[in-house]
């Protein structure tokens, strides 16, 4: 089968459908891949986005496009954007502590949608619990995962599910391991901004045998409002970069096992 004279072949309706399928794997995609893989020009790309634009079925971003999930609104698609190698770092790493058989939570935010696509193209056979409404729609794009949505609270600017329902709901279930983000890491602890994920957060470590926080460099040495779980409750740290020295110290001292590149 020739596959690629198929996609020089496609008509304006399968490139929309191409587009929206890539964007489903994939945080950002760029005008001139696509163009190049379509073999059309990089103005027929941009017009074909700006009409799934309109249409409420993508973002318009920067030389590009990114997913728009029902609900979201610009705080999480902007943040989206931003350190999106480091997220997909991390999510690979994250992924190397995933086996077939599994049982998961994963809980709501653009560093836990990386790791979900990571997840779901692995092809890996697990059961994974969630709050978020974009992680369970990438998660269920592949066959291989049985997804649980938690009932809440929805907070319509995170596409997530909180409150007393959800975490009442987390409780009826034991888990072999959690992945969950935050916005700071200090010698503190783990802390959050956004309100109602640390009660979360909690939660899901308390029901699982193993936790894992995927928190990216940029978020070290800072504190935000809510504490989530001091540094010798909160398990495995993955992230793109080694801690500050002050840090590094406090983690050595509570013995937090530290996952890093390489």
């Amino acid at each position: 089968m020739d596959t690629g004279t198929e996609r020089r072949n496609l008509r304006k309706p399968e490139r929309h459908a191409q587009i929206l399928l890539e964007l489903r794997l994939a945080p950002h995609v760029r005008v001139s891949d696509l163009a190049a893989s379509f073999e059309v020009t990089t103005e027929t790309v941009r017009r074909d986005i700006a009409e799934l634009s309109a249409q409420g079925l993508l973002q318009k971003s920067y030389g590009g496009a990114s997913p728009r999930a029902p609900g979201a609104q610009s705080v999480l698609d902007q943040r989206q954007r931003e350190h999106v190698d480091e997220r997909r770092q991390m999510a690979q790493l994250a992924l190397t502590r995933v086996t077939d058989g599994q049982t998961l939570m994963i809980d709501a935010g653009a560093t836990m949608m990386e790791f979900a696509r990571a997840l779901a193209m692995s092809g890996k056979a697990v059961t994974v619990l969630t709050n978020s409404l974009q992680v369970a729609m990438i998660l269920g794009s592949s066959d291989a995962v049985r997804v649980i949505m938690t009932p809440g609270d929805y907070l319509n600017a995170e596409a997530a599910l909180t409150g007393t329902a959800t975490c009442d709901f987390l409780r009826g279930y034991n888990v072999d391991a959690c992945f969950l983000g935050a916005s700071a890491l200090d010698e503190t602890g783990v802390t959050e901004a956004i309100a109602g994920f640390a009660e979360v957060k909690r939660t899901m470590l308390a029901q699982s045998r193993t936790g894992h926080f995927l928190i990216d460099g940029s978020k070290f040495g800072k504190r935000h409002l809510t504490q989530v779980i001091a540094l010798d409750e909160m398990g495995c740290l993955i992230t793109d970069i080694a801690p500050t020295e002050a840090l590094d110290a406090a983690l050595d001292c509570h013995r937090t096992p530290i996952i890093l590149p390489n």
